[in-house]
């Protein structure tokens, strides 16, 4: 009777160090890859991608035989968030980094026991070697789009675990753009949660300029908006003279999408005047929906008169009695 083997394991530390060496190492190499804007090359083993990746099966196994390393041009992915999907193939982990982190992220990244460096090592062999110490700080979120459109399940779920530990004013906006992109349910719900949180931070943001209307619009539409409804307008007003100046498009057209999610009864009296007037000059708002919050105010000139506060934050006034009034006026 055959006795069964042992599986025994050498030291995972050393093993990983050596593979590492190999990651945009030309020797030995059979594949170049020309990756990103900058055009850089990247150097990798075919036979290594392709068992790691159905992506790079596909890309690599067209051609039969050796030859010499053909550029492959990647032309969409940072070259170094490329670097860092090579190191998760060739080690199964991969130090992610995040530009600027709030002191929030810093305490817990400490409280993991990691570095307080704004980064931190996943994977299995997380925190054995030093990982490519030369690696310029990446934008975790260019990761985590390389890991979805290559199909790399395991570095996606990676991705996105340090992205919800690390998500900060800063970050949420380019965070929920992705999340709604490749439809990521779970970190839109979170990135939403938070931007709800600390909404006038997250309206001034680079990041909320540069959303598109698919992923503004769950914004517009939420009730726990923690900013005055005026507030939103101007937001929503630069957000759109943004992309006019990148689609060379009207104002009013890049905003027509959003606008509608505008809850204009929630405006005092003088700033639906000023709205109005600004309107005039720069159109951003169909005249019927100023109409209509000048019909919701008619119904409230009582409670002025009485001296109650005209200006209300969304969850104040719901949008069902929004609703009831557009249907009491029509």
């Amino acid at each position: 009777m055959e006795t069964p083997g042992l599986v025994v394991h050498g030291q995972a530390a050393p093993f990983s160090t050596a593979l590492r060496s190999l990651v945009n190492n030309p020797q030995y190499s059979d594949v170049c890859f020309v990756v990103g804007q900058e055009r850089k090359e990247v150097f990798a083993h075919q036979c290594l991608l392709a068992c790691r990746c159905n992506f790079f099966q596909r890309l690599l196994g067209s051609e039969s035989g050796p030859e010499v390393p053909r550029p492959v041009v990647l032309s969409t992915v940072p070259a170094e968030a490329f670097l860092a999907v090579l190191e998760f193939l060739y080690t199964n982990s991969v130090k992610l980094h995040h530009h600027s982190v709030s002191t929030l992220s810093r305490a817990w990244v400490g409280e993991a026991g990691v570095q307080e460096s704004a980064c931190y090592t996943v994977g299995p062999w997380a925190g054995e070697t030093p990982l490519l110490p030369q690696l310029p700080s990446l934008q975790v979120l260019e990761v985590l789009t390389a890991a979805v459109e290559y199909g790399l399940e395991e570095l996606r779920e990676l991705c996105l675990e340090f992205v919800e530990k690390v998500l900060d004013v800063e970050l949420v906006c380019e965070a929920l753009q992705v999340a709604v992109t490749f439809g990521l349910g779970p970190l839109q719900e979170r990135c939403i949660a938070f931007i709800e949180a600390h909404s006038q931070e997250a309206l001034q943001t680079r990041g909320f300029l540069e959303l598109s209307a698919a992923a503004l619009l769950p914004l517009m539409r939420s009730d726990k908006l923690c900013v005055d409804e005026a507030e939103l307008v101007r937001a929503a007003r630069s957000w759109a003279r943004v992309g006019a100046a990148v689609l060379e498009r009207p104002v009013a057209e890049v905003a027509a999408p959003v606008v509608p999610e505008l809850r204009l009864a929630l405006l005092a009296p003088a700033e639906l005047s000023a709205l109005e007037e600004q309107n005039r000059r720069e159109p951003l708002i169909p005249v019927e929906q100023i109409v209509e919050a000048w019909k919701c105010h008619a119904l409230r000139r009582g409670d002025a008169a009485q001296g109650a506060p005209c200006r209300r934050r969304r969850g104040t006034l719901p949008r069902e009695h929004h609703r009831f009034l557009d249907l009491l006026f029509k």
